[in-house]
């Protein structure tokens, strides 16, 4: 992952196949975690808002998104969008990520309070290319 001012990488596990680049359309899922450590249950959130069951992901008791974004259309954070750059399929990595680069002095209302640092925790589950992402707006 290259070093970008905001973002520091914690962990990581190498996929396989190509790296995902700018233009790919790519399939992830994420955990987020305040800089203390309380996980933010963002997933679940977005699991009870009525989207189609396909995207939903279970795994023993944690619910997880199928999120699908072009990589360089600023559809996720930036702080997601740039930790996702260079990651293969099956990939996994581990951020920190400063505010500046997530939800800035807004935060989320009842989940992320304004100029949180983020844990971010990010599964790459398939790199579909750029003629998927040309499809995508």
């Amino acid at each position: 992952m290259n070093g970008m001012p905001g973002v520091r990488l914690l962990g990581e596990r190498e996929g396989t196949g190509n790296p995902a680049k700018k233009g790919d359309a790519v399939v992830y899922n994420i955990k987020i975690f305040l800089n203390k450590g309380e996980e933010v249950r963002i997933n679940e959130r977005q699991a009870n808002l009525g989207l189609p069951t396909e995207m939903i992901r279970k795994k023993g008791d944690q619910t997880f998104i199928d999120h699908r974004i072009v990589l360089g259309k600023r559809q996720a954070i930036p702080g997601i969008e740039h930790s996702l750059l260079g990651m293969r399929t099956g990939g996994y990595r581990k951020v920190r990520v400063s505010p500046h680069l997530a939800y800035r002095d807004k935060g989320l209302p009842g989940l992320i309070p304004a100029d949180a640092v983020l844990v971010i925790e990010i599964w790459l589950r398939d790199v579909l290319g750029e003629r998927a992402g040309s499809k995508t707006e």
